[in-house]
């Protein structure tokens, strides 16, 4: 099998390359799907996909008319791509369902306690040799309400690090996880009780219909005055408008984002000689208590390892079966 790789990036480069491959021949671009780079998959027979790539449904079309007959995603999301389209040209689509969920769990912490304990602004302080603590001021996360939006692989291994914090876990999902209220107490209740009660509320809830802008004005306005909102997950799981006026009217005491609703033109890119046109982002950019970090929760060691290796054994096995395990369609 021969498959091209969008949206290749050069932390990924050695993990990919490193890994055994039999009769699969791998090529590399830099360059992100979409409808003006699709026709560069002609003559091969699968696609590696990041969460970067647009896979709509006319970009889906032009990939059959070229003969791609599996697309492999190098993440768990699949968000981006035309999954009912997918099926109805007959393109077989894998994802990787798990890597290290401790990655995005700890980054998330780490939003938190930068936030909290004024991690940025006090750098920025030391450099300009101002040793004043007065605008430094956090508090202590023990016993604190954490509020737990998705409670699946990675939104455990978060609960159960707040729990070593010492603090009280409420979790919201649509399944509970019974194994987890053994090991961390956590209290499962409803959305808007988790939005009421928390001090601090974090996000590992995948995107999809039901959780489209599942946080907007409405949900904001239960919060408590100064609560920390922290998002690992998917920026289309906010309004960022709404997210905005949360913020500068202080309903939010602190945001730390991972991801941004409109993030493909510019995560993942580097802009330093280019500006970027997005009055949204740049008033995100422009407020004190928003921490924004550009989609790197995943980017570890041990993450990128298992994200390579599925890919790979997801490629391998459609190569000989004509499926995977991890078949989403």
């Amino acid at each position: 099998m021969k498959i091209l790789f969008y949206s290749t990036h050069q932390y990924e480069l050695p993990f990919l390359q490193n890994i055994k491959k039999e009769n699969i021949e791998l090529v590399f671009t830099a360059k992100a799907l979409s409808i003006k780079t699709a026709l560069l998959a002609k003559n091969f027979d699968a696609v590696a996909l990041f969460t970067s790539d647009n896979a709509a449904e006319d970009v889906l079309e032009i990939l059959h008319n070229n003969g791609i007959k599996f697309i492999a995603l190098r993440s768990v999301g699949y968000d981006h791509i035309d999954l009912k389209k997918a099926k109805q040209l007959n393109i077989k689509v894998a994802n990787v369902p798990a890597y290290s969920p401790y990655a995005i769990a700890e980054h998330a912490v780490a939003l938190i306690l930068a936030l909290n304990r004024k991690i940025v602004s006090g750098q920025k302080l030391i450099e300009q040799n101002n040793f004043c603590l007065d605008t430094l001021v956090g508090f202590d996360v023990y016993g604190k309400k954490i509020g737990i939006i998705g409670t699946g692989k990675t939104g455990s291994a978060f609960a159960k690090i707040m729990h070593g914090f010492g603090c009280k876990l409420l979790g919201f999902d649509v399944q509970e996880n019974k194994s987890l209220v053994q090991e961390t107490n956590i209290v499962y209740t409803s959305f808007n009780e988790v939005c009421k009660d928390a001090d601090i509320i974090s996000v590992h809830c995948p995107l999809n219909n039901a959780t489209k802008y599942l946080f907007n004005k409405e949900a904001f306005s239960l919060m408590k005055k100064g609560v920390y909102f922290i998002n690992t997950a998917r920026g289309g799981i906010i309004n960022t408008l709404d997210l905005i006026e949360a913020v500068e009217k202080g309903i939010i005491g602190g945001a730390g984002l991972d991801v941004y609703e409109y993030e493909k033109p510019i995560f993942f890119t580097n802009h330093s000689n280019t500006p970027i046109n997005d009055d949204i982002f740049k008033k995100l950019q422009s407020l004190s208590k928003v921490l924004i970090t550009g989609h790197q929760a995943f980017l570890t060691t041990e993450a990128l390892t298992g994200i390579c290796q599925t890919t790979i054994a997801n490629i391998t096995e459609f190569s000989t079966k004509g499926f995977t395990s991890n078949d989403l369609n």
